[in-house]
């Protein structure tokens, strides 16, 4: 009889987990969806911006972007203090 009880409380678990991951997934589809449109919103915005406004698009275009730091390789003995 405790076996069963058992089992019958893994299965319930069980579709408790399923349920409660499908309902996941399908939020995560509607996140994801969201995202995406919002993206083409975005993009599809900002090219009628630059429609109306070419002088500030160009200005955005022109700008160079910023440099990226440059790094050296610093050997270990140059950072260890020295026993002196």
């Amino acid at each position: 009889m405790v076996v069963w009880s058992i089992a019958g409380v893994a299965l319930l678990l069980g579709l408790v987990a399923l349920a409660w991951t499908r309902r996941l997934s399908r939020k995560l589809e509607l996140l994801n969806q969201s995202y995406w449109e919002l993206r083409y919103d975005y993009t599809r915005l900002r090219s009628q911006v630059a429609r109306l406004d070419p002088e500030q698009a160009e200005a955005q275009a022109v700008e160079p972007p910023a440099p990226a730091p440059s790094v050296s390789f610093v050997p270990l003995s140059a950072i260890r203090k020295k026993d002196q």
